[in-house]
C-alpha cells in the first residue's frame, strides 16, 4: 500500500508499506480522505516527529475486523480520532481527556495518509461511524472543528459576547462559523490578507479586519467603542500574538491560546494587568470525544460543511503539491483523498 512519510519539513515521499497486520482486537480502515492539519505546516512541530506516516483527520471504510471486534463490521464508513482516552484515569473522570496517558499513547498505525490504517481497541472508543449524509470531505471536518468546539468551550462564550479571533485560516474560520452558530455578539476576525478577512465576513463575521503593523487593538478599540472584547481567540503559535490577544481583551475577559508556541518560546506578561482586569489565559489543546460527538452531530446538520470551507483536494500522489497549497493565504482546508483523481 502507498502512505506519504514525511523526512523533513517539504520533504515527504510517497512510498510503498506493507499491509498493517489486524490482530484480534483490531480494525483495519481504508482510506477515503484525510485532512492536512495546521500543525503539520508549522516546520517546528512537524520537525520533531519525523520521519513519520502523517495524518490525523482520516475517513474510510471498515475493510476488515479482528474476531474479537464487536462494535464495527466491514463495510462502514467511519471518521477515526488518532487519540483515544481510557475513560478510567482521574485525567479522564475530570474530563480533562487530553491529559490521559493512554490518550496520548494511542495513534494510527501507520497514519492517516495511507491508503490502509489500523485502528486499535483503544483507538475504537473514539472512532464513529459516518451517516450517509456526511460526505467524506465533511467528515474529514470532525476532528479540526472538535478542537474548534473544546477551544470555545474553555472561552467560556456566552450569547451575546463579543468575540474576537485572531487568524483566519481555517481554524479561524470555524470558530467565527461556531461562535456564530453559538449566539456570540459582535464577531471580529483578524488576519493579515483581506480575501481571509472577506471571507470571515461571508462566513458569518461581522467584521472583518486586515491587520497591518501593530494597528490592530487600535481598530478592536474603534469597533467596540473601547470596551475590546469579551473573548479572544488567538489562532498564531507565537508570544507576539498571544500578548496582542491579552492586549485586546476587555476587563473580566478570557484569552484562549489555540495553538503550540516553540518549547523555547517566552513572553512577557503583566501580573498587575491581569489581576486587576481579572482577565484569563486559558490553553486549548486538541479535542476529546465529547468534542468529537459533538462536531460530528453539527457537521450532520451542516453548521460545518465542506462546501463552505474545503478549498483544495489532491490525490495521495500529488501530497508535495497538498502541503505547498495548505500554506498559502487562499487555501483553507485542504484534502487529500485516495482512490480519486481529487477532482
Amino acid at each position: 500500500m502507498q502512505v506519504a512519510r514525511l523526512y523533513d519539513f517539504g520533504d515527504i515521499r510517497v512510498e510503498e508499506d506493507p499491509l498493517p497486520q489486524v490482530g484480534p482486537d483490531d480494525i483495519l480502515v481504508r482510506a477515503s480522505a484525510c485532512g492536512i492539519c495546521s500543525g503539520d505546516i508549522m516546520p517546528w512541530y512537524i520537525r520533531r516527529k519525523a520521519p513519520l506516516v502523517l495524518g490525523h483527520e482520516p475517513v474510510g471504510v471498515v475493510a476488515d475486523t479482528g474476531k474479537s471486534v464487536r462494535g464495527f463490521k466491514p463495510g462502514e464508513r467511519v471518521y477515526v480520532h488518532h487519540h483515544a482516552p481510557c475513560f478510567q484515569c482521574p485525567a479522564c473522570s475530570r474530563g480533562e481527556y487530553v491529559q490521559c496517558a493512554t490518550w496520548r499513547a494511542t495513534n494510527l498505525k501507520p497514519g492517516g495518509m495511507a491508503e490502509y490504517f489500523l485502528v486499535s481497541a483503544a483507538n475504537q472508543r473514539d472512532t464513529l461511524k459516518l451517516p450517509d449524509s456526511v460526505d467524506d470531505p465533511s467528515g474529514v471536518l470532525v476532528e479540526p472543528a472538535a478542537c474548534v468546539i473544546k477551544s470555545l468551550r474553555r472561552s467560556g462564550l456566552k450569547k451575546g459576547e463579543s468575540i474576537l479571533i485572531i487568524g483566519l485560516g481555517i481554524m479561524g474560520m470555524m470558530h467565527v462559523k461556531l461562535a456564530r452558530h453559538l449566539g456570540a455578539g459582535v464577531i471580529i476576525g483578524a488576519d493579515l490578507f483581506e480575501r481571509r478577512a472577506r471571507r470571515a465576513r461571508e462566513l458569518g463575521a461581522d467584521h472583518g479586519l486586515v491587520v497591518s503593523g501593530d494597528n490592530l487593538l487600535e481598530q478592536v478599540s474603534e469597533l467596540t467603542g473601547g470596551a475590546m472584547a469579551d473573548v479572544v481567540i488567538v489562532g498564531p503559535g507565537t508570544g507576539k500574538a498571544i500578548a496582542t490577544g491579552i492586549a485586546a481583551a476587555g476587563k473580566g475577559a478570557t484569552v484562549v491560546q489555540f495553538t503550540a508556541t516553540p518549547p523555547e518560546e517566552e513572553m512577557i506578561v503583566r501580573p498587575h494587568d491581569l489581576y486587576f482586569n481579572e482577565t484569563r489565559l486559558v490553553p486549548s489543546y486538541s479535542c476529546g470525544p465529547e468534542e468529537t460527538r459533538e462536531s460530528l452531530r453539527l457537521v450532520e446538520q451542516g453548521v460545518i460543511s465542506a462546501s463552505e470551507l474545503v478549498t483544495h483536494r489532491f490525490p495521495l500522489s500529488q501530497i508535495m503539491q497538498a502541503f505547498a497549497t495548505a500554506q498559502k493565504p487562499e487555501a483553507l482546508k485542504v484534502v487529500v483523498t485516495f482512490g480519486t483523481d481529487g477532482a
